[in-house]
């Protein structure tokens, strides 16, 4: 099933697909821009939001950044203000050179995981949905410390349109991925290609850190970033898990 998160009238509700358009909780059916689109997951009640986010995880984008692909997971914290929902905006901060999307699978936590074997891993998740993880490059100290502006920014990391149940994807590591600025295929690439793949990184994050329902883990990009000015319009597509779409202003 894809769910998602949307505003409707003032208020927030639960909505699936329906044939193309939004079926809501209320059992209302609406049309895609009828609605302002959230992150399709909701934020804990109890707790803040672990957002554990990949670097350098397809060897093919490591090369394009003339780096050498890592041994071990580069990974990094997001805060929760990131995220930001399918059809809106994204800030490019004035005077920056170079600002690139990254279109990333993106795995949503399940079940409490801790010291999860990989054989096992795939029980722990509940769905997985899209994410573009917008980084600044002007900002980047080096791949290895990240300055906090290059990603952790306010409403630079669009996620969604849909939560898809991981029952539904059948072979997370066989998807192929798209993204388009204002119509132009930029970057094409395949989950298959991840340096470490889905069930190894909850196995790896589980042996050192407790994970918990509704925590994300972001997977990284292939190569094929390009920048991005005000007014292009950004969507990152994965197969199975629909299209994301943002603006640039």
């Amino acid at each position: 099933m894809k769910r998602a998160r949307v505003i409707h009238q003032g208020r927030v509700q639960h909505a699936s697909e329906q044939g193309g358009r939004l079926l809501l909780q209320d059992g209302t059916l609406v049309g895609e821009t009828d609605v302002t689109w959230l992150p399709p997951v909701a934020p804990p009640a109890d707790r803040p939001r672990t957002i554990l986010a990949l670097g350098l995880n397809y060897a093919d984008h490591a090369k394009e950044l003339e780096f050498k692909a890592p041994e071990e997971p580069l990974v990094f914290l997001k805060g929760e203000t990131a995220l930001n929902g399918h059809r809106q905006r994204t800030r490019r901060p004035a005077g920056v050179n170079f600002m690139h999307y990254e279109c990333e699978l993106t795995i949503v936590v399940g079940r409490t995981a801790r010291k999860v074997k990989r054989d096992d891993a795939y029980d722990f998740i509940a769905g997985y949905t899209v994410a573009n993880d917008y980084a600044i490059r002007d900002y980047l100290e080096n791949w290895y410390r990240p300055n906090l502006r290059v990603k952790n920014r306010d409403g630079a990391t669009p996620l969604g349109p849909w939560l898809v149940d991981a029952k539904d994807i059948p072979n997370p590591m066989a998807l192929d991925l798209r993204t388009t600025v204002n119509g132009k295929v930029t970057q094409c690439g395949n989950t298959r290609d991840m340096i470490f793949d889905v069930p190894f990184l909850i196995e790896y994050f589980s042996a050192f850190m407790t994970l918990q329902p509704g925590d994300l883990i972001l997977t990284g990009t292939p190569d094929g970033v390009v920048d991005c000015k005000p007014g292009d319009v950004v969507v990152t597509e994965i197969e199975g898990l629909g299209a994301l779409m943002n603006t640039i202003e």
